[in-house]
């Protein structure tokens, strides 16, 4: 295992720090968590406090969404681990402004239980809490860690268009409306080259030969669905293309936002290749692809591979939500 680091029981903790210290005029650390919080007198412009978080190793998720018109705060977890509660309750009230809290979780057992406990004690302190859990993958029904779909990379959608009615002065209750609204329009599906190295590990969480790739995988390494021989990229897009296209009932006319996300090891050379089949397998069915990102937006450490999230626009306003210009790290 080949890393730069120096103690891999405090990546975390040193990556957060370098992490602050690298955009000190965005970012600031929550005294005493691995949270970071956007910089901002949240008192002069009040407004719904948006946070999100979950396991380490995603980067730039979490906390590269956190500014103006994304999140207001992010909890970082070690290593594909869910924040601890604490962490996470210190987050809510920091980024309360006394509009309340809306919380995006990604559907992981850990995450699920962590921010429900964590919304309990901010409860208490009658904070108005409330919550959406993505689970926008849809190659597994069940998988490890997971009870239902996975939440991956379809979660940045979420930050992006509820940060952005956030900022507008949305209130706790449109801010809810409007989650359960998104995100069953939002599927992703994967495919992953090589596996993934955990620090504390030393070696990848799974192993495919040189000339396999297997569809499907999770961003914490769980199975996928099938195992084959490595195919060109236009192959690999038709499958992923097919899947995202039946789970969305698809058809001509639709509007749509496309991500291409990398993986963590793949090229941007390789993920334009993959973006441009992709988008001529979208013109063949004579849908709309109003907005499109390509870039490693949710990634799973060193692994290499792709994801395609495809999330369809049934209200025009979304579109404008997607395309405002926010103040993040990796938007």
């Amino acid at each position: 295992m080949k890393k730069i680091m120096n103690d891999p029981s405090q990546i975390v903790t040193e990556m957060v720090q370098g992490l602050v210290r690298s955009y000190p005029d965005q970012l600031k650390q929550i005294p005493g968590t691995e949270a970071v919080i956007k910089i901002a007198d949240l008192k002069q412009r009040p407004q719904v406090g948006i946070v999100s978080g979950g396991g380490s190793g995603h980067e730039p998720t979490h906390a590269g969404f956190v500014g103006d018109g994304m999140l207001t705060a992010a909890v970082c977890g070690q290593v594909f681990t869910s924040p601890t509660p604490d962490q996470i309750y210190e987050a809510i009230q920091a980024a309360d402004a006394g509009r309340g809290v809306f919380l995006i979780i990604k559907n992981y057992s850990g995450d699920v239980m962590n921010f429900e406990m964590a919304k309990d004690m901010a409860a208490m302190d009658n904070i108005d809490v409330r919550s959406i859990v993505v689970d926008d993958d849809i190659a597994v029904e069940n998988s490890t860690y997971t009870q239902g779909r996975r939440g991956v990379a379809g979660t940045i959608f979420v930050h992006k268009i509820l940060g952005a009615y956030a900022r507008q002065g949305a209130d706790i209750e449109a801010i809810e409306a409007l989650a359960q609204q998104v995100t069953p329009n939002i599927k992703t599906i994967g495919v992953a080259l090589s596996g993934a190295t955990v620090p504390e590990v030393g070696q990848p969480g799974f192993e495919l030969a040189p000339d396999e790739i297997e569809y499907g995988v999770g961003i914490h390494g769980e199975p996928g669905y099938r195992r084959e021989k490595l195919q060109d990229s236009r192959h690999l897009a038709v499958e992923l293309v097919n899947k995202l296209k039946k789970a969305h009932h698809m058809t001509a006319g639709e509007h749509f936002a496309v991500i291409v996300n990398g993986l963590g090891a793949t090229p941007l050379m390789e993920q334009y290749v993959f973006m441009n089949d992709v988008l001529d397998l979208l013109a063949a069915e004579n849908v709309e692809v109003d907005f499109t990102k390509v870039g490693n937006y949710m990634t799973s450490l060193d692994m290499a591979g792709v994801s395609l999230t495809i999330m369809k626009l049934i209200e025009p306003g979304w579109l404008a939500k997607l395309e405002e210009p926010v103040t993040t790290i990796a938007w």
